[in-house]
């Protein structure tokens, strides 16, 4: 499933995409500082829940909140810093299926995300594969062998996988990937990057380099220094 989270605050951000990503490290999860950005993202991915902080620089949350519902069916919950009845109103007359303040307590955010937990796996199949690749990500994987450890068809699998999810398997596995890297980046000082690369089941460093940069914005070093800070 793929959740976008629109805040101009960078560490709200990181808070926010850690939280999710331990919890449900199969989400994909997109990040926007303003309207621009998360209009953009809404028009590339098929995101199924937005988390919109209401004070954005431009266009508010509440605005943008209302655009995108014209727009895109998803569903929206609202973050803010302030307890205000007036911002509540104004979330339920948008239709946002839930309000949150800040700072966020992870378990009521968690609480909110379960709800999402199994509506974009459908499947049995599917579901089979998810935890085949969650558990084997370290591993050498490939679509013929998943699709022989749940006996069927690669091709079958192949297909299911791309409807389901909406990426292809081997989109999804190095995702995932390069999210269980990020996590050890962070958690993992005395681990060498590439230990990191190689536990997280790239066979060369430089090719999750090169991934790492491509999808993070960052190298495994500057991520890892910028975390430190």
């Amino acid at each position: 499933m793929h959740i976008l989270i629109v805040d101009d605050e960078p560490l709200e951000l990181e808070q926010l995409d850690y939280i999710i990503q331990h919890r449900f490290p199969y989400w994909t999860i997109h990040k926007a500082i303003d309207a621009s950005q998360a209009l953009k993202v809404t028009q590339d991915y098929p995101i199924a829940l937005a988390l919109l902080d209401i004070q954005l620089p431009g266009k508010s949350g509440i605005e943008l909140g209302i655009e995108l519902k014209k727009k895109n069916s998803l569903d929206i919950v609202m973050v803010t810093a302030y307890q205000s009845f007036d911002y509540a109103q104004a979330s339920i007359r948008l239709g946002a299926k839930d309000y949150i303040t800040k700072p966020i307590i992870e378990e009521e955010l968690c609480k909110i995300l379960e709800n999402y937990h199994h509506t974009d796996v459908q499947s049995h199949i599917v579901q089979q594969a998810l935890n085949i690749i969650h558990e084997q990500y370290s591993q050498k994987l490939s679509l013929s062998i998943l699709a022989n450890q749940i006996h069927i068809n690669s091709t079958y699998l192949s297909r299911k996988f791309n409807e389901e999810m909406k990426v292809s398997f081997s989109e999804y596995l190095n995702d995932f990937r390069i999210e269980m890297a990020k996590q050890s980046l962070r958690d993992k000082s005395e681990k060498s990057i590439s230990s990191i690369s190689e536990e997280c089941g790239f066979s060369s460093q430089h090719y999750f380099s090169v991934l790492f940069k491509k999808q993070v914005g960052l190298s495994p070093r500057e991520y890892r220094l910028r975390e430190k800070v």
